[in-house]
């Protein structure tokens, strides 16, 4: 089983970011997820996280305890979590937005910077998802693909899946620069 941590701040997608990754998980790679998620009052600016239990197999405890991936949007949503990563997890984080204290396994990508270039910075989220997808082999790119259509308004369909390709490449690009090794999907 693989736990996942997504957190940030309201209006960053950090729900919809469990929610599309869940979807493609249980529904396009035939495993399981169960996903929660909390946020504080604001509806914009406040903290909020959404975690994520993937496994082959079916899941009896649904909540997160020590995270093997936790993927930070912002140093307040880092700072508050990174006790929370195991000692081998692997952090994730907007290389813009976060400044890790901390050592750990991390992979750090602008998505942030990459969604303002495609557009708008709302799209940062599914550049995360790309970057996800491509570093930590939970879930398959096809079923990403089918999930993020699904679960996005129609018309911004095209540039959310430009925006997983664009964090999707820069993922295989920091793996084949690097000596880390994924592993196999959900196990």
């Amino acid at each position: 089983m693989k736990e996942i941590r997504f957190a940030g701040f309201g209006g960053q997608g950090i729900i919809k970011s469990g929610i599309i990754l869940g979807k493609a998980v249980s529904i396009y790679d035939n495993n399981f997820a169960t996903m929660n998620q909390s946020f504080g009052p604001e509806a914009r600016g406040g903290a909020c996280s959404s975690t994520l239990l993937v496994s082959d197999t079916k899941i009896l405890y649904p909540y997160v305890t020590k995270t093997n991936f936790f993927i930070a949007m912002s140093d307040e949503a880092y700072q508050k979590f990174k006790n929370e990563l195991r000692e081998d997890g692997i952090l994730i984080f907007d290389s813009d937005l976060v400044k890790p204290t901390e050592k750990h396994n991390s992979f750090p990508i602008p998505a942030t910077r990459f969604a303002e270039e495609l557009g708008n910075r709302i799209f940062a989220n599914v550049v995360m998802l790309g970057f996800v997808t491509a570093i930590t082999n939970i879930v398959s790119i096809e079923a990403m693909k089918k999930a993020i259509p699904e679960s996005v308004p129609e018309r911004f369909a095209e540039v959310n899946l430009k925006a997983f390709d664009k964090g999707y490449e820069y993922g295989k690009k920091i793996l084949k620069e690097s000596d880390f090794k994924t592993e196999e999907k959900a196990g």
